[in-house]
């Protein structure tokens, strides 16, 4: 799509400080060989919207036969959302799924009441130089979706709204947004956007979401007519108009949020849960290891080697 009304920022720029109402500064962490920054969540802010973690990985760069090997791991009460810039990873699943994603392309799979899956960089892209820098983020469910029967998605980015106009070309991941709406299933109302600016390209934040996040990826934004540059999350008061201004240099944003759920959840390890006894119900069936008949299944093909049930966390 060439251009869309509902893109074009009409509304007034974020001319105060006040209105981030949060601004988030990620954490560093090791998942499998693989640094990267964790955003959400964070202290006085465990979600944006439905979403509940938000990890950038990379820019990363493999070499000798490098990648990365996350080995098969259990998830409930969420659905993962993986989005990759760069390089490419191999997604397997106990739901039977065997998918390869690629830079603009979107995995989506819903955990419901349980589901294991790994991610490993392929044996053909070990073979060269290769390279990894995306956005992997989880999506908290609601109550009624909990138990839900795990499923998987995946959309090539053809399949995705695709909005350009005034010098910003913005992809709408999941959820609904400028009067445009992604394809893939989701239990709550929400949006997830990549918006790549020109230098002083503007895009407006969807007013009719209660909760809105812009994380920098690369480049800088001004709000307030102060510079905020790569690597942080702003969160905007609800409901405000806010329009986003790129700098000097342009913007690659995720744009994020939506409804709020009703109220926070428990985290333990990957789980996920409304209540506690939930998060306790979950241990309990990944520490059987019964993957033949218990809650859990290893992902088809994927069944030498699992992640087991931490310690003391």
């Amino acid at each position: 799509m060439s251009w869309n009304p509902c893109l074009d920022p009409d509304c007034p720029d974020a001319d105060k400080l006040d209105a981030i109402e949060t601004l988030i500064v990620p954490r560093t962490r090791d998942l499998g060989g693989l640094e990267v920054g964790r955003v959400l969540p964070a202290r006085g802010r465990q979600m944006v919207g439905p979403f509940i973690f938000f990890d950038q990985m990379g820019p990363t760069e493999f070499i000798d036969g490098g990648g990365i090997d996350v080995l098969p791991h259990p998830h409930i009460g969420i659905a993962t959302v993986t989005y990759l810039y760069k390089g490419e990873f191999q997604h397997c699943d106990s739901v039977g799924s065997n998918q390869m994603i690629y830079p603009g392309e979107v995995n989506w799979m819903v955990a419901g009441r349980g589901v294991t899956h790994s991610e490993r960089t392929s044996e053909a892209t070990r073979q060269g130089h290769n390279e990894l820098f995306g956005i992997q983020t989880w999506v908290a469910l609601p109550e009624q979706a909990e138990e839900a029967e795990p499923s998987f998605e995946h959309h090539g980015k053809e399949a995705l709204p695709f909005l350009t106009e005034g010098g910003k070309e913005v992809r709408l991941i999941l959820g609904h947004a400028w009067g445009e709406k992604a394809p893939a299933k989701t239990f709550s109302e929400m949006f997830y956007a990549d918006a790549n600016l020109a230098p002083g390209a503007k895009v407006p934040l969807p007013r009719e979401h209660e909760d809105r996040g812009a994380y920098v990826v690369k480049g800088s934004v001004l709000v307030g007519g102060v510079e905020f540059d790569a690597g942080r999350l702003m969160v905007f008061r609800s409901r405000d108009d806010v329009t986003i201004v790129a700098g000097e240099r342009g913007a690659r944003l995720m744009l994020l949020g939506g409804e709020t759920l009703n109220g926070p959840r428990h985290i333990w390890w990957n789980f996920v849960a409304s209540s506690a006894e939930r998060i306790e119900a979950a241990k309990d069936a990944w520490a059987s290891g019964d993957f033949q008949k218990g809650r859990f299944r290893l992902p088809p093909g994927d069944t030498e080697e699992f992640v087991p049930l931490p310690k003391g966390i």
